[in-house]
């Protein structure tokens, strides 16, 4: 026996008569946060290449936003998910299919694209340097990979009667073929029953839509899970040495690591193998791989 809901209708006949265009709907784009980590010029050929984290960029080429840097991505269609929409989106723009992704975040803040109700539902995507083919999207004119640069300004914390309002405020600085900045704030509201955390853009400059506050957000993540899980080694090639890890692992957190501390943390997450550097300049080093646990 079907169940008759309060107008007396069967689920057949409910949707029978049901119109979506009774209700205004948003369209759904996906956004992709693509980093890598290539390696800086070297001043001598004997000493290591620095290490610079970069993400991806694309130069818009129709409006809104005509001739600024935007993230690629792009509506999802109908028969796709967001996640499928992503993946798409990533082979369109890199050529490359089978990397690491994950969901962000969905933005869906009111105002945030001038065409209309538009939600993004960003995703981060992390590739080895070595696997990159890039190609600009129909809506583009140029795809660039700009070094991402993220550094606390300053800080300052509220006290509430039952909890604080923490804002810190980041400077965001992407450069490459133009130097792009931005600042962006998280504020953080801490009560006795509950916890919230907003992302605010302040100034942004040469970036489209709100993708500044996507950025930061991507970096925040990424920064966050480099601590706990072995995210990192997604950047890294097939056969890597320590020292190379390190420098990711350094470039990423925006800070120095002591050698022997950072050994100890991922000699869990790491297989040495039977390989060595060649013409490396200095003595040969041991290369390891990503260790798959089941």
């Amino acid at each position: 026996m079907s169940l008759l809901d309060r107008d007396g209708l069967t689920e057949r006949e409910f949707l029978a008569q049901y119109r979506p265009g009774d209700y205004e709907r948003p369209s759904v784009a996906a956004d992709m946060v693509i980093f890598t980590v290539t390696d800086a010029e070297r001043d001598s050929y004997r000493k290591l290449p620095e290490k610079e984290l970069r993400i991806l960029l694309i130069r818009r080429g129709g409006h809104p936003f005509l001739g600024k840097w935007a993230l690629p991505g792009g509506f999802v269609r109908p028969d796709e998910t967001t996640e499928q929409a992503a993946a798409r989106e990533l082979l369109e723009e890199t050529g490359v299919g089978d990397v690491y992704l994950e969901q962000l975040y969905t933005f869906s803040d009111t105002g945030r694209d001038p065409r209309g109700w538009v939600m993004s539902c960003s995703y981060m995507a992390l590739i080895n340097s070595g696997q990159l083919e890039l190609k600009a999207g129909d809506d583009a004119d140029d795809a660039a990979w700009f070094q991402v640069s993220y550094r606390l300004l300053r800080e300052q914390k509220e006290l509430l009667e039952d909890g604080y309002i923490k804002t810190l405020e980041y400077e965001l600085k992407l450069s490459g073929e133009e130097e792009l900045t931005a600042v962006v704030a998280r504020t953080v509201t801490v009560k006795a029953a509950s916890t919230g955390t907003d992302y605010k853009i302040v100034s942004s400059d040469g970036l489209a839509f709100d993708h500044a506050k996507i950025i930061a957000y991507a970096t925040e993540r990424l920064r966050g899970k480099v601590n706990y899980t072995d995210i990192a080694l997604h950047l890294m090639p097939k056969l890597f040495t320590l020292t190379e890890l390190q420098q990711v692992y350094e470039v990423i957190l925006d800070k120095e690591l002591l050698k022997a501390a950072f050994r100890r943390k991922v000699a869990d997450l790491v297989a040495e193998t039977d390989h060595f550097t060649e013409n490396a300049g200095h003595r040969p080093s041991r290369l390891y791989r990503r260790k798959v646990v089941d």
